[in-house]
């Protein structure tokens, strides 16, 4: 296809899961699409899974006669656990508010009827495009806990990580998320520009294989009760990173606190989502952390080494042998210039590697050594969560989780 503009609509609800859809929106745009996120609620904030508030560009209600060349569905429940997801526990727990919006059920049917894209992820191929009859004679992949059900609206269920059959393409879950995304914009631009972003990502060159991360002075994290973590964001701060440290971080039962440098706490990220933080820094910049882990950005992460205070927790973490991480450009712009990694081996984005002082790991995805955590970019951001999650609780809980989320 030309590499001219696409239009791509994505709709959130309350319980919209965060990363699907925030790795949908930011990959799509790094692609080159317009993208519209769309809230099917009465307002454009909503609340979706483990206590993230998103915000959507308009609401789905003031574009239903809108022409779009993609229209993609992440997934929509309230939060689950990791037993629901594993299928310990049967049942939907929580709304199918996408499923039961009919305008946009009339929308998603108009755009098969005239032959343009669908795309749904994890619940919504079976719950949404299965019910809505679009899945007929397709063959179609979701969430392994609702194979049974996709399997009855549809002609075959793949266990594919994506699927793509005529117009419609789908995918299983927030591990999955940047692959399919990757796949939608080869759908629209081309294998070309597809490779273009992949490789700018980082993308996991083993899907689904185990996660590992490289480890140095092996040292024991403590926490008292529940792990305290402070995930600070500012404008243009990388969106899938942050979402996906908070995201993981909660559906392992870390207390985490997302905090915006700044006067607002809405912020704008690199691709332009739109992010809601639970406080500003200056609330907590007197609190007590067990970790302090920094979202990227090449533009994020010298907005966030510009605020002093975050600059003296990092400072105050560090002297207490207290666990610090970063991922992206946040170790060469925030740890980098003030000493917060003398001594350590760490890890960043390609394109600012140069930058450290100590460039022996700058080629792992993720690296620990001692109280100090690095990773790399969005398409390490799973891995780089995990391994903290790992950290806190041990590779048992960290390993089920990866498979719960598919990674």
């Amino acid at each position: 296809m030309a590499s001219s503009t696409k239009t791509v609509m994505i709709p959130i609800a309350h319980g919209t899961e965060p990363l699907e859809a925030v790795a949908m929106i930011t990959v799509l745009r790094r692609g080159g699409a317009d993208v519209t996120v769309a809230s099917v609620e009465d307002k454009v904030g909503v609340d979706a899974c483990h206590n993230i508030k998103m915000v959507a560009d308009t609401l789905l209600s003031d574009i239903t006669d809108s022409i779009f060349d993609l229209i993609v569905l992440p997934s929509c429940f309230a939060d689950i656990s990791i037993d629901y997801m594993i299928g310990k526990k049967g049942g939907l727990p929580g709304g199918e508010t996408l499923k039961n919006c009919k305008p946009l059920e009339n929308m998603v049917k108009k755009q098969d009827t005239d032959g343009r894209l669908n795309a749904a992820i994890c619940c919504a191929p079976a719950l949404a495009l299965g019910t809505w009859g679009l899945l007929e004679g397709k063959t179609a992949t979701g969430y392994p806990v609702f194979m049974e059900k996709l399997a009855a609206t549809c002609a075959t269920a793949s266990e594919s990580r994506v699927e793509i059959d005529g117009r419609i393409v789908t995918s299983r879950g927030p591990g999955t998320t940047i692959e399919f995304s990757i796949t939608l914009i080869e759908q629209l631009f081309g294998k070309d520009k597809a490779d273009e972003v992949s490789s700018g990502l980082l993308v996991r060159p083993n899907p689904g294989e185990e996660f590992t991360f490289t480890e140095l002075n092996q040292t024991n994290w403590s926490f008292q009760d529940t792990p305290q973590i402070l995930v600070p964001i500012a404008e243009d701060s990388e969106e899938i990173e942050a979402i996906a440290l908070v995201d993981i971080l909660r559906r392992a039962k870390a207390n985490v606190v997302i905090a915006a440098v700044g006067n607002s706490l809405e912020v704008v990220g690199s691709r332009k989502a739109k992010l809601v933080a639970d406080v500003l820094l200056d609330e907590v910049a007197e609190k007590s952390f067990d970790l302090i882990v920094l979202p990227g950005g090449l533009n994020g992460a010298p907005r966030l080494a510009s605020c002093e205070k975050l600059v003296n927790m990092l400072k105050k973490q560090a002297e207490a042998n207290k666990p610090y991480g970063g991922i992206c450009a946040s170790p060469v712009y925030v740890f980098e210039p003030h000493g917060l990694l003398k001594g350590k081996k760490a890890t960043t984005h390609p394109c600012v590697s140069n930058k450290l002082s100590d460039q022996s790991h700058v080629e792992h995805r993720v690296v620990v050594d001692g109280n100090v955590i690095t990773s790399r970019a969005p398409g390490t951001a799973m891995e780089f969560s995990l391994a903290i999650v790992e950290k806190f609780y041990g590779r048992e809980k960290a390993v089920q989780l990866a498979k719960a989320t598919l990674v």
